[in-house]
Parts: structure tokens; sequence; C-alpha cells
């Protein structure tokens, strides 16, 4: 009896304590706090170190992965269920991108830094597709953590007879390989999260020897969200879209994804750089924007309502700069992949990333200041004067003087500030591409236009400019003026060529002209008539006056050196800072860079005369049919009225007989 009794009471207590380890994580899921924090980046292009900035005459330095860790890993100790994300661009930009296609540095520290999914912008495909195919086979291979590649809108063409190029089958099996996928699903918290990237089509303009095409965003987005709900089951839906937004709403590419695929519920928002101090919302869609170079963390924190729908809880820019300490893992990593770069890069041309190659006494405007002032600009000046002086340099004896150099602010993707300028901020000034030789930095390109074409590449500048903020050039060997207030594509007033000894010649409307441009900027300047609805017209030639057809045919070399190698966008800068007179043997940048000359004039003159006079062939075409059009309203005009006057006397004379 007794012993009955005890087991009774050994099972009645053991039956106790199964309910209660049953029934406590019920409980605990119940009181679940439906909420997710998404930590985010987008457009780091590779600045692994600080990034400098000038504010009051005060260097300030920004940014940097270690201190970017430290802000992710503080935001992970209050939740360690953080979602961590990239909306592309991560790579290009700096040095480091030099070991892109070997090392694929990019991809492999942000895994160690634990991002969970990024997606593909349209820096990525720079080093084309064969590039791209290399990098992620590295970054695979090395068996580190990796981020989820997440990309929804991207297809291999094939040829006529169905078949990939070796390029693009080299990059549809590293796709394949790595695991690059429409969306990902990451479950948080008993939070099922999908997660899809996009290519927005302005980035995807802005790849165009990638070799891959891009699918309309909106009908991609609409065709994941369907799958997301109906068969995932999701609880929330972010896009990773690297499109970007614009003042102008109704251009603003994410800002009508939003609108149009209401389902989405955040996206992290790239390609534009844009810093949102408080988030877009389009309906309930989040947007949300973190500027670029790793210089803010952006943080989201959304709550789940009763109704199941998503509201915003919290949302800031948390600033990446000295204040936050380094996290020594990864600037040991960062310091790994400094000496590869040295190592595979920068040895070649017989320099280090940390050389000085020259002094400045001043600081040059920013890039950003560029973009915003659509002026004449001292380091604009001095790259395209740099261009020159490489071409020079590199021919020799054989030298055919170059009458004009050009250079897109597209390309320059940094500044120099005040003291030593080192070989590596020299390559960040103009880090874009590669060349035919396989070695990463574009070429500079000798082509030939006419007089006339010289004086379109002036109304590039002042027409196409406000529509495409990438077009604004930097010319030297050129003087232009233009008022933006006058009719588009008619804006420029006059032009002139200025020659080494600051002589002034009139422009020859026939005559060949020869012209250096990098690789990329001088294939683009056969695309303006596109962007001018056909009306202006750019066709580089070749000094016989034969229009080029394979552009990587007339990349410069250096005869001069014996070595026959492509002449560098990046390396023409270094050699023409190296050039400089020196004090206490080192080159220092003259004065003469710390202002403008007149290369670019802006007369904003709304004066009658000064927007009618010297109209070209455009402006004359459309103030006839303008005029044309006034004409036959007044006479359209006349003619009503003669005939109601008509109507009217007819009516009286009827009015007469009556009586």
């Amino acid at each position: 009896m007794k012993k009955t009794i005890r087991y009774s009471l050994l099972i009645i207590l053991l039956s106790f304590i199964l309910i209660q380890v049953i029934q406590i994580p019920q409980v605990t899921a119940q009181e679940i706090d439906k909420t997710v924090t998404i930590l985010f980046t987008h457009d780091l292009h590779d600045n692994f170190l600080p990034v400098k900035d000038s504010q009051a005459s005060v260097i300030l330095e920004s940014g940097g992965y270690s201190r970017l860790l430290s802000a992710v890993s503080a935001a992970k100790k209050v939740n360690p269920s953080a979602l961590l994300l990239d909306a592309g661009d991560f790579s290009m930009g700096t040095p480091f991108q030099t070991i892109f296609k070997s090392d694929a540095p990019g991809l492999r520290i942000m895994g160690e830094m634990g991002y969970d999914a990024v997606t593909l912008g349209n820096h990525e495909y720079d080093y084309r597709a064969s590039g791209l195919a290399d990098s992620l086979n590295a970054a695979k291979e090395s068996g580190d953590r990796l981020p989820q590649i997440v990309q929804s809108n991207v297809t291999f063409p094939t040829d006529e007879y169905g078949d990939l190029t070796p390029s693009l089958t080299s990059l549809k099996h590293a796709y394949e390989d790595y695991g690059v996928q429409d969306y990902v699903l990451i479950e948080r918290n008993g939070i099922k999260v999908g997660i899809f990237g996009l290519m927005g089509e302005d980035a995807a303009s802005k790849a165009p020897m990638s070799e891959v095409k891009f699918t309309d965003s909106i009908e991609n987005a609409q065709r994941i969200i369907k799958v997301l709900k109906e068969k995932e089951k999701t609880d929330i839906i972010i896009c990773l879209s690297h499109s970007g937004t614009w003042e102008d709403t109704s251009k603003s590419e994410d800002e009508v994804l939003a609108q149009k695929v209401p389902e989405i519920d955040v996206i992290i928002s790239g390609h534009t750089h844009t810093k949102s101090e408080e988030p877009i919302m389009v309906g309930k869609t989040i947007i949300a924007s973190a500027e670029d170079s790793g210089k803010y963390l952006g943080v989201i924190k959304i709550s789940q309502e009763p109704n199941l729908e998503w509201k915003l809880d919290n949302y800031y820019l948390q600033q990446i700069d000295s204040r936050l300490p380094n996290d020594s893992y990864i600037s040991e990593i960062i310091n790994q992949n400094k000496e590869l770069v040295e190592k595979k890069y920068f040895k070649q041309f017989d320099m280090s990333y940390d050389q000085v190659l020259a002094v400045s006494s001043f600081d040059f405007d920013t890039v950003d200041t560029m973009y915003a002032n659509h002026n004449e600009a001292p380091l604009g000046n001095l790259v395209s004067d740099a261009y020159i002086y490489a071409v020079k340099k590199a021919e020799g004896l054989n030298y055919v003087p170059v009458d004009v150099a050009i250079v897109p602010v597209g390309t320059i993707r940094s500044s120099f500030f005040q003291g030593n300028i080192t070989v590596a901020d020299t390559f960040s000034v103009s880090s874009l591409g590669i060349g035919p030789d396989n070695i990463p930095g574009y070429p500079l390109l000798s082509v030939y236009l006419t007089g006339k074409e010289l004086k379109t590449v002036c109304e590039v500048d002042a027409s196409i400019s406000p529509i495409m903020n990438d077009a604004q050039l930097f010319i030297s060997g050129m003087n232009f003026k233009f008022n933006p207030n006058r009719l588009i594509f008619n804006k420029v007033t006059d032009t002139s060529l200025q020659r080494s000894d600051e002589s002034l010649e009139k422009i020859d409307d026939q005559k060949l002209y020869r012209v250096v441009a990098g690789l990329y900027s001088a294939q683009m300047l056969s695309v303006v008539g596109d962007k001018s609805f056909g009306l202006l017209s750019i066709v580089p030639k070749t000094k016989e006056g034969i229009p080029i057809t394979d552009f990587e045919a007339q990349v410069v070399k250096n005869i001069a050196g014996g070595n026959n190698k492509e002449v560098k966008e990046w390396l023409a800068i270094a050699g023409y800072l190296q050039s400089f007179n020196q004090v206490d043997q080192v080159p220092h940048i003259p004065q003469y860079y710390s202002e403008t000359h007149g290369r670019k004039i802006v007369e904003n003159d709304y004066h009658i005369s000064a927007l009618l006079s010297t109209p070209n062939r455009i402006a004359l075409t459309v103030y006839t049919i303008v005029i044309v059009i006034a004409v036959l309203l007044v006479f359209i005009v006349f003619r009503i009225s003669t005939k109601k006057k008509r109507l009217e006397r007819n009516s009286h004379k009827f009015s007469d007989v009556i009586e």
C-alpha cells in the first residue's frame, strides 16, 4: 500500500514537472513580442578604412568597417536577432577593389561582420561578367562565412543560336555555385522574413559591360511578392533595392516601386547615395537610405499590430566615427587585405599603398559639392590636365598633340584634401573599371571629334547634366560659356580652344581634333543621342575620320616607357602629381589648382537678348515651329473673329428686313 502511494505521488510529481516543461514554451511563444530590428548599409564601395571629409578646414574621418562592426555589435547586444543587410555596390571605390577578382575581399569581410543578405549593385559588374564570376568563385572557395546574395531580375541572354558567351557561362555557373537566389527566407523569433533583391533601371544603365540583362523591376517584384505571400507564407517582406530615390517623385524608382507594389514592407534603397534622416513613407512601405561609404549604420525597428500589419517604431542613422572603438579582429583582416593590395597590384607599378605622391596646401571640393554645383571645379581641371600630360609623356617623341581632354564628374570618385596625398588617395579619385589588359583601372583612350562635335560636348555638359548629373563634364584645352536659362540644347553661347600658352583659338566645325578621355567616358560620348532625344550627336572617330567600332583598340599605350602598357586614368593623375615642383624633396600641388580659371563660365542671365541670341539649328527649328503655330493661331482667331462679325452684320440686316 505504501509502495503504491509512493509510486502514485512520484507519477503525480513527474506529471506536474512534464506539464510545466510543456507549458512554459507555449506561454513564452504566446508572449513573444512581434518586433523586427533591421540594421542596414548600402554603397559601401570597398571603404574598409575611414573616408576623409573636410569641414571648416578641419579634416574629419568617418566610416571604416572596424568601427562599423562595433556599432553592429552594440546593436546586436540589445537585440541579438537583428538582421544585417546591404543594398548593393559594396565593392569598387578604393584600392581594395584591385583584389576583387582574386580574393573577393568585400563579400568575405561582410560575411565575417555577420551580414545576413546583400544584393548586387551596378559596380559589382565593373570588371565585367568574367570578373564578377571570378570574385564569386574566390569567395566560395575561401570557405569563409558569406552573406546570402539575392537578385531577382537578372537574366543571361543567349546568342542567335541559343548559346551563352564563355564569360556569361562562367558567371551563370558562379551564381549557381555561390547560391545566388531570387529571395531568401530568414526566421527570427518566430517571424518569417522574406528578403529579395532588385537592380533598378538607372543602375542597370550604368553597367554597360556587364553582359547580363536586367528585366523590369516592378514586374519582378510583383512575381516575388506572390511567391512570398502565397507559397512561403512570410510575415514580413524586405526588398534590397539598388534603384534609388530622386527629388522628382514621379521618377524616383523606389518610391514608384512602393506605389506599385504596396505589399513590400521595407525597401532598403541603394544606388543614389541618399541620406534619409527620416524614412520615406509611401503608403505603409518604409523606404530607408543611409548615405554611402559606411558613414552611417541605418537602424529600423518595426512591430506587428493585431491586424498583422507592420508599423514603424523607431528609425535612425548612427554615425560611424572616431567615437566608436575599432574591432581588433576586423582591423587585422583589413591589414591583411592591404598587404595583398600592395603585393598583387601596386608592386607592378613600383608603388606602395601609403606612398606620398604630393602635398597640397589646400582642400579640393568634395565629389558631392561638384555634383551640387554645375560649375568649373579645380579637381576636374587637375584630372583633365593630367590626362594630356600623361599622353605626352607616354608617347614621347611620337607625341601627337592632344587638343582636348574630357572628364565626367561621374568618374571622379573621391577628392584630395590638405596634406599628404598618397597612392591610395590617388587611386580612389579615379578607381573605376578595368582595361583590355585585365588589370584594374580604366585606361585612357585617344579619339577624334569634329569641331562641331566639340561644341556639342559643351552642350552635353550644359543641357544633359540637369537630366543626368553624371554627364557634367570638366574639360582641358577648351573654354565655354552657357546660360542655364536658355532653351535646352541651345544653352552654350561661346566656345573656344585654349592652347598651352593660354591663347584662345576659334574652333573649326569641320576640322578633326584629338580628344583624350577614359575608356568608359569615350564610349558614353557616343550615346548622348539617346539622352538628347536624337537632337545631339557625337561620333568618336579614328584620326582618319572613320567612326570607331572597337574602342579598346584606341587605348593609349606607354610607348616612351618601353613597356607598351595601358596608361590608366589613376596613373595619369599620379604621374602628374609627381611632376610638380618639389619642396623638401616632395612635389607640391601648385596654387593654380586652388581656384578656377574661366574654363566653364555660367552666365545666369534672364534678359530676352541673352535668352534668344545666337540660336543654333535646334533653337531655330523650335523657334520656327513656335512662330508657325503662333501665326496659325492668329490666323484662326482672325478668321473666327471675321466670321463672327459677318454673322453679326447679317443678323442685323435680317432684323432690319423683318422690321
